[in-house]
C-alpha cells in the first residue's frame, strides 16, 4: 500500500474524531496541535512570568502544510487542540520522481515523502536504514534521526601511513554526499560514526 506524505499536495484530511484541547502549558517543542485547521508543530516554547503580571506563553508553531511559522501569545489558561502524533519506524529504500519512500518493515507500507520535507535529513538517509517517522492525521510531518550513524567514506585524500593524530582533519565525502572533516588516517572505505545533530566525526566505527 502507497501513502503519498508531501503535506503540501493535498489539503489534510480532517479527523474522524475530534481531539482533547491541550493547555498551552503543557506543551513542548515537537509537540503537534491544530491551529486554523491547519496540522502544526511546536517549534519554540517558552512560559514567561514577568514581575506584576499575569503569567503567559510565548510560543512558535509551523504548519507542515504551508511551513508558515505563527508566533502565539497564550495566557496559561488557553488551550489548542491536540493531534496525536504517531512514531513508526519505516526503512528508506529509495529515491524516484515520487520523491522518497519509506517501507515498512513488517507491512511493507510504502510512505512517499517529499522533497520540501526531507531537505534538512537527505544527506542521513543509507539504504535499508530504519528512521522514525512522525505521523499526524495519516501524514509525515517530521523524520528522526537515530544520535550517531555509520557511514562509509565514498571521497577523501590518501589517508597518512602512521599519523594517529586526532586533532588534525581534512575533508572527505560520505556514501550520502555528506561532506565531514575526518582525522587524516581515515582512509576512503572506511566507516566511520557520525553524529547527525551537527555532522561530526565521532570515531572509527566497529561494525
Amino acid at each position: 500500500m502507497k501513502s503519498l506524505a508531501n503535506p503540501a499536495a493535498t489539503p489534510y484530511p480532517l479527523p474522524n474524531t475530534i481531539m482533547s484541547s491541550v493547555n498551552v502549558i503543557s506543551l513542548r517543542k515537537g509537540h503537534a496541535v491544530r491551529h486554523n485547521n491547519e496540522v502544526c508543530l511546536v517549534i519554540e516554547h517558552e512560559l514567561k512570568t514577568p514581575p506584576r503580571m499575569a503569567s503567559y506563553v510565548q510560543m512558535s508553531i509551523r504548519s507542515v502544510a504551508t511551513k508558515k511559522v505563527s508566533n502565539l501569545r497564550m495566557t496559561s489558561n488557553d488551550s489548542l487542540e491536540g493531534v496525536h502524533l504517531e512514531k513508526t519506524g519505516h526503512e528508506y529504500s529509495y529515491k524516484d520522481n515520487e520523491g522518497y519512500h519509506f517501507l515498512h518493515p513488517e507491512t511493507y507500507d510504502d510512505m512517499v515523502v517529499y522533497e520540501d520535507l526531507i531537505d534538512n535529513v537527505k544527506n542521513y538517509l543509507i539504504e535499508g536504514q530504519l528512521y522514525t517517522l512522525l505521523i499526524a492525521d495519516g501524514i509525515v510531518v517530521s523524520i528522526e534521526l537515530p544520535l550517531t550513524m555509520v557511514m562509509t567514506v565514498a571521497e577523501s585524500s590518501e589517508g597518512v601511513k602512521g599519523d594517529s593524530a586526532n586533532n588534525v582533519y581534512k575533508p572527505a565525502t560520505m556514501e550520502t554526499g555528506l561532506n565531514v572533516n575526518v582525522p587524516l588516517f581515515i582512509n576512503q572505505g572506511e566507516r566511520i560514526l557520525v553524529k547527525t545533530e551537527d555532522g561530526s566525526y565521532q570515531g572509527r566505527s566497529n561494525d
